[in-house]
């Protein structure tokens, strides 16, 4: 057996285990590992077992990232997450195998592919309140999704974060929040406001629950997966857009939701470094997206600035005569 298959193994089982990596970022890195070694193979004939870190070079792992890119046409976005494992393993594969250190080095020193920042995109108040009521409150699956929306709308949660919500993490007291484990195992407390206490409220009281059990849970009880908030939230904007046609123009996904949170505390006038603690960012910079994004508020910025008195038309040099006379 190879340095490679040992390593890989010690990677998933050491490494991320002792980084308590959520089960999201293993599975991101097994799928982008499983991708590349079955690349290799294709296109070098050695079996996954018997590829060894020198097999694994810059240019075939650059190679493995232009197919990523052009045969399965994944985003630039997606293609700097495959190289972030590729990197993590090979740091960790550095460590014990100082041998390896040129092929090692040169993979490391591949850099991520630049791209066009995209266009945040959130929902207007109309938008968000016609998504709101799209759900029919009539049918139990209506009520709890209704609930659901109202407070990824309101917190700004992750979809993880949303589905990951278990009835204890809601406190509807006093300062009424709900706590969340975030990115990194970091929890964190995000306020509600009262009208979303007290749907959740009542929620959680046809919910019928224990302290552990999902606040929004699968027709078996069991956790939401990602697949079943998107597919619903799908079927409730294509009937919000029955009514607000705006929605039409608007990619809507889960995180659109998470924006509209973040667009509305910076239209409050909440400072971006409050924003980030909200959202559980790292670092208020990331915060800086949608102060780019906010046309209203550059427009607001606009209004606040002097006019420049810049004449219309075309230059046109003065008078002959008259520029001798001035000369004088």
């Amino acid at each position: 057996m190879t340095a490679l298959a040992p390593t890989l193994q010690a990677f998933f089982t050491q490494r991320l285990a002792q980084r308590s990596a959520s089960p999201h970022t293993v599975a991101a890195y097994r799928d982008c590992l499983r991708m590349l070694l079955t690349h290799l193979e294709e296109t070098t004939g050695i079996a996954p077992t018997h590829i060894d870190i020198g097999d694994v070079t810059p240019e075939r792992v650059g190679a493995f990232l232009d197919h990523l890119e052009n045969v399965r046409h994944v985003s630039v976005a997606t293609r700097n997450a495959r190289l972030a494992a590729i990197h993590s393993l090979f740091q960790f594969a550095a460590l014990r195998h100082p041998e390896h250190m040129n092929t090692i080095s040169r993979v490391l020193a591949i850099q991520p592919k630049r791209s066009a920042q995209p266009t945040v995109c959130f929902l207007t108040p109309a938008e968000t309140g016609a998504l709101l009521a799209a759900p029919d409150r009539a049918r139990r699956t209506g009520r709890r999704d209704h609930a659901m929306l109202l407070v990824a709308v309101q917190t700004g949660l992750r979809v993880s974060e949303l589905t990951g919500l278990i009835i204890k993490d809601i406190h509807l007291g006093t300062g009424a929040h709900v706590e969340a484990m975030g990115k990194g195992r970091k929890r964190r407390s995000t306020p509600i406001t009262a009208a979303t206490g007290l749907v959740l409220r009542t929620w959680i009281e046809e919910r019928h629950g224990g302290p552990d059990d999902p606040v929004f849970p699968g027709p078996r009880g069991a956790t939401l997966s990602r697949d079943a908030v998107r597919h619903a939230l799908n079927r409730y904007v294509a009937i919000a857009r029955t009514t607000c046609p705006s929605l039409a123009t608007k990619r809507v996904g889960p995180h659109t939701l998470r924006h509209t949170a973040a667009m509305r505390l910076l239209e409050a006038g909440v400072d971006t470094s409050v924003i980030a603690l909200w959202l559980g960012h790292e670092s208020p910079r990331t915060t800086q997206i949608y102060l780019h994004a906010h046309l209203a508020l550059k427009e607001k910025a606009l209004a606040r600035t002097a006019p420049i008195n810049t004449p219309p038309g075309r230059y046109r040099p003065p008078d002959q005569l008259l520029a001798f006379l001035e000369a004088l």
